[in-house]
């Protein structure tokens, strides 16, 4: 199901592709209402999350059959999908632009909380908990892949003598070094999610730093659970940054 969902899926978009550049009524009135349709799924999701999408639920607000929209999304997976793809478009797009000026980890570790905040309900559908019974296709980890590309250049150009792990960017303790020479080891055969940059191991685990423990606040600040606590999470965040990079930042951040 989700396999034929998802090359449906890519096939609705090659089609609109196909029909927008032709710009015919019938195109045009084919886009505008897949991007009605997107837009009431977003409404959706904010209101009871992506687990409760219902294209059925759709087709009554726009005010027409259910089968009618069949037409335009092959089933709630494929929908699903088109959101995802949308979702880590937009991040990956705006990582790239800030890459593309110079911006070291500090400022794309920014880049990434104001994407976040601007939209908790995109943000958690692809970094959040998996829909149940959904199976993204694996051109939507490729689209993640454009990111992660972006993260790892800028972790390389901090160059051999970045502080590792420790607050305040301090180099570990002989306690830490060896279970992190062991995870170092461990990447040296596991990097397929790194793609075909040719980053040594200490760049991927810096990677994985930075994208695992800002993830961490992220989700526990987009959740609402630093609510009650009385401190600013934005400090934390920038906390968090600190001990991964050092106080006083690195070049190009």
């Amino acid at each position: 199901m989700a396999e034929s969902d998802a090359k449906g899926g890519a096939e609705a978009a090659a089609k609109d592709a196909a029909d927008a550049s032709a710009a015919t009524p019938r195109a045009r009135y084919r886009v505008q209402v897949r991007a009605e349709v997107k837009e009431h799924a977003w409404k959706q999701i904010a209101e009871a999350g992506a687990s409760a999408l219902s294209l059925n639920a759709i087709a009554k607000q726009m005010g027409v059959s259910g089968p009618a929209l069949y037409r335009y999304f092959a089933g709630r997976d494929e929908l699903i999908t088109e959101l995802i793809r949308d979702a880590y478009r937009s991040l990956a797009d705006a990582v790239r632009a800030a890459a593309a000026t110079g911006a070291g980890v500090r400022r794309l570790a920014h880049v990434l909380r104001g994407w976040a905040l601007a939209d908790p309900h995109r943000y958690f559908l692809i970094f959040g908990t998996p829909v149940p019974g959904y199976h993204a296709p694996e051109d939507t980890t490729g689209i993640s892949q454009e990111i992660m590309a972006d993260l790892l250049a800028a972790c390389a150009a901090l160059g051999p003598d970045a502080p590792r792990e420790g607050a305040g960017g301090a180099q570990a303790g002989a306690s830490v070094a060896e279970p992190s020479a062991a995870f170092d080891a461990h990447l040296a055969g596991h990097r397929d999610w790194a793609g075909d940059l040719a980053a040594p191991p200490a760049v991927l685990r810096r990677a994985l730093a930075f994208w695992t423990r800002l993830h961490g606040v992220l989700s526990l600040e987009l959740a609402g659970h630093f609510a009650g606590m009385g401190f600013d999470p934005a400090l934390l965040y920038e906390a968090e940054l600190d001990g991964l990079l050092g106080p006083e930042g690195m070049p190009g951040g």
